[in-house]
């Protein structure tokens, strides 16, 4: 069941999140895809339909976020928080690759949320690959 999102906090949310997915970064205007108003905390996990838990995200990212609210970090094997975009700053957890087409987890967070959220699938990394060639990708950073 979809959850309303008032007029006022789409605006807010769209402002201050710029149109990019709050997870891979994809912008709006590169994927031609709307992106979705995502519960960071899932509603089905009591999440609040409030600014500080409603972020953009692209369809793949919330598709393979789902309900999710742990991953697994690969090297450590340890369970941990997803990433929280209205608590924590992306840079902090993630990288670019040297070509920008990939996202680098660099802490157990951000390392756990790239393969869980699939975030390097093939097809986006062409498209980045093919934005970055002409300058509309990476973001700048929130």
């Amino acid at each position: 069941m979809a959850t309303y999102v008032s007029e006022e906090l789409r605006r807010r949310i769209d402002e201050a999140d710029r149109r990019c997915c709050c997870y891979c970064r994809t912008a709006e205007s590169n994927s031609g895809t709307r992106l979705t108003y995502d519960h960071i905390t899932p509603a089905s996990k009591g999440g609040e339909t409030t600014f500080e838990n409603v972020c953009l995200a692209c369809s793949a990212c919330n598709e393979h976020k789902s309900d999710a609210t742990h991953a697994v970090d690969p090297i450590s094997g340890e369970t941990v928080s997803l990433f929280h975009p209205r608590r924590q700053r992306w840079s902090d957890h993630f990288n670019w690759s040297v070509d920008a087409t990939r996202i680098e987890g660099v802490t157990p967070v951000g390392r756990a949320m790239v393969i869980a959220l699939r975030m390097n699938h093939l097809i986006i990394v062409a498209a980045r690959g093919r934005w970055a060639r002409v300058g509309w990708h990476p973001p700048p950073e929130s």
